[in-house]
């Protein structure tokens, strides 16, 4: 074989990676879980997701929202007060998310709850987001963090009138075993493949932090519901 030769192949294969890179990329971009396996489906929307418009977000198959109220480490949303009422307008499931921080006490992270999610019976049960974010490098010891979150969680669900959901991440569960130390219902993270990280089963998955959908600029956190 030539040199020429040699070059048009290597010009050709990574063309051809190129074009599946493209290719994967774009159904990453498309995929969720089956319906038929996961009748209900919806997404966790923020302010980084920027202006929703939420009848078109319903009308792609979003059957449920969960809204995040309290950011880790600055405290209430921008955009929970828009985004709480145009769920409710398009008429979706909705919910509240709170995320928690080790670097601030369980009893402030609380109080931004409280003062920033209404009190509404229709609203689904709130959603504890555990995870380690780069603005908090404190990692208390088990038992600390466990008794800092049953401390969010009891003020949490007294707001709400129900019991709390608890979004935990890999790592974070790793960590502290989750699982064993509270006793909450588990919704775990894992894209495209079925998470089996926790020691209890999980009710809820986030399948997709990639998805594209209409009615959102950019990648959407998907979630389903376990049957």
């Amino acid at each position: 074989m030539t040199f020429g030769g040699l070059l048009v192949r290597i010009g050709a294969g990574l063309a051809l990676i190129a074009m599946l890179a493209l290719a994967l990329w774009l159904y990453a971009r498309a995929w969720a879980p089956s319906r038929d396996d996961y009748p209900v489906q919806g997404v966790t929307i923020g302010s980084a997701d920027g202006p929703v418009d939420w009848g078109t977000l319903a009308a792609q198959g979003a059957d449920f929202a969960y809204i995040r109220a309290v950011r880790a480490q600055d405290g209430r949303d921008p955009a929970f007060a828009v985004n709480w009422r145009g769920a409710r307008a398009a008429g979706m499931r909705y919910g509240a998310v709170i995320e928690f921080s080790a670097c601030r006490s369980p009893i402030d992270q609380a109080t931004g709850f409280m003062t920033t999610v209404p009190r509404d019976n229709a609203a689904l049960p709130p959603v504890i987001r555990l995870a380690f974010s780069a603005g908090c490098a404190r990692r208390p010891g088990r038992d600390l963090l466990l008794s800092n979150l049953n401390t969010l969680i009891n003020l949490v669900e007294g707001q709400a009138g129900k019991p709390a959901l608890l979004n935990v991440s890999e790592d974070f569960d790793a960590a502290y075993d989750i699982g064993s130390g509270i006793n909450r219902t588990l919704w775990l993270d894992g894209n495209f493949f079925p998470p089996d990280y926790a020691s209890r089963p999980w009710v809820m998955w986030t399948a997709t932090n990639m998805r594209h959908i209409d009615g959102v600029d950019g990648p959407v956190r998907w979630n389903v519901v376990a049957r």
